[in-house]
This record gives structure tokens, C-alpha cells and sequence, in this order.
């Protein structure tokens, strides 16, 4: 059956999870989940009668608290966290190149992709990448928090995921203009942000922008900090 890759998406802060079958239709990993979905997300995997292996996550998020913790209490699965975002309760840290197998066949390549946060990491999977906050489609995540850095998310952007092929499915951590998925080539070619601007350019667009800060910051990353669970759990 292909089912691959099972996006859901949470209304309050426009964020995507992904469920990630493996071949044998029997081990899955989930990225980004998101706490008030924790029920809905535990029932696709029952559903699906599919064991969860892993809980991805892609930076410590600022917007929204993680269920991190409590599916991997509720599962068994793992939790596999970039190194740099002070994660520390996850058994497994990430950096760039590892690789992530579930089932009998299937990896995950883990791209260090700073920039939005100085820990943010990309997922490359079969044709797919899933890019977190770091790119997003004809956008990409803002770095004016959280060790961001407009030059390090250039690097990581132009350097790294656009240097994917072309057909590479691009998909997001956020939308928030009714888009689900792209292609690194057509991000490479239309990114209204990224394309045909220096480094230097895109500073300066990024500093312009004088976004508000998000509402749950100061609450949601120190509790994603331990998975989404209450400090001393």
C-alpha cells in the first residue's frame, strides 16, 4: 500500500506532521508532532496497525509544544533530536549525516541545516525531504531567535537542500497559504525569498522583516526542551 508520506496538520500554528511508513508496511517514524494532536496521531498508527519506531523532531519549536514525550511513553519508540537544540531527555542526538533506519530497509539522512535555529536539521527520505522551518515553500523560516543567523539558513538553504535533485519533494514544517508540497526545483528556481539574491541581500530582506514574536515562545521551548513533558517527568 502507499501511503507515503501521511501529512496532518495543526489549524492554531499552520505546523505539518509526518508519518513515515517503512517497506514493510509495519515500522513508521513521525516528525514534528504536535501535543494537542497526540490522540489523533496514536490513532493513524493504530489504524494502520504500524509500530512506531522513532519520534523526529526538527528543531526545538517555538510556536507549538511537542507530544514528543508522551508518544514515545505511549509507543516505545525512540526520540532522535538535533544535537544543538538542547534536547536532552531524547535517547538519540543527531548530527549531520547520521542516519536514521527503521524497518527492514528503509533510512532517514539527517542534514544539519541551521539557520532558523543554530540546531535545525532537515530529513532526507526517499525522494523527500522534510525541511522543517528551515525552507518553506516560496518562504522560509524567520532567524531572528533561538541562535538564528540569515547567513548560516542561506548556507543551509543554497549549500545543502538546494543541492538536492531537482524532482526532490520538498516538505514544509509550516504553511500558511494553503500549500502542502513542492520540489527543490522549483524552490531553486521561484522561492520568492531565496532566489537570485546574494547572501548579503537576503540579510537584509531578513532583518527588514520585524516579525512579532510568537506568542508561546518563552512556554514552548523550554517544554520542548524535555520532549513537551513537565520538567521533572
Amino acid at each position: 500500500m502507499n501511503i507515503n508520506p501521511v501529512q496532518l496538520f495543526d489549524v492554531e500554528s499552520s505546523t505539518f506532521t509526518y508519518i513515515l511508513v517503512a517497506d514493510d508496511n509495519e515500522s513508521a517514524v513521525i516528525i514534528d508532532p504536535v501535543e494537542r494532536h497526540w490522540e489523533r496521531d496514536l490513532a493513524h498508527l493504530e489504524r494502520l496497525d504500524l509500530k512506531l519506531a522513532y519520534v523526529l523532531e526538527t528543531h526545538a519549536h517555538a510556536d507549538h509544544v511537542t507530544s514528543a514525550g508522551k508518544l514515545r511513553e505511549l509507543t516505545g519508540a525512540q526520540a532522535a533530536v538535533p544535537s544543538g537544540c538542547g534536547i536532552a531527555p531524547a535517547e538519540v542526538q543527531l548530527n549531520d549525516g547520521d542516519v536514521i533506519r527503521f524497518g527492514p530497509h528503509d533510512q532517514i539522512e539527517v542534514l544539519h541545516t541551521p539557520g532558523h535555529t543554530a540546531g535545525s536539521v532537515s530529513y532526507v527520505w526517499r525522494g523527500n525531504v522534510f525541511t522543517g522551518d528551515t525552507l518553506l515553500i516560496d518562504g522560509c523560516g524567520r532567524t531572528d531567535f533561538q541562535s538564528g543567523s540569515s547567513a548560516a539558513l542561506f548556507d543551509s538553504v543554497v549549500g545543502k537542500l538546494f543541492a538536492l535533485p531537482d524532482a526532490t519533494r520538498m516538505w514544509p514544517g509550516h504553511d500558511y497559504k494553503g500549500q502542502s508540497v513542492s520540489t527543490i526545483g522549483w524552490e531553486r528556481r521561484h522561492n520568492a525569498r531565496l532566489t537570485n539574491r546574494s547572501k548579503e541581500d537576503f540579510g537584509v530582506l531578513m532583518a527588514a522583516l520585524n516579525l512579532p514574536k510568537p506568542k508561546l515562545i518563552d512556554m514552548a521551548v523550554p517544554a520542548n526542551q524535555n520532549l513537551g513533558l513537565p520538567h521533572g517527568a
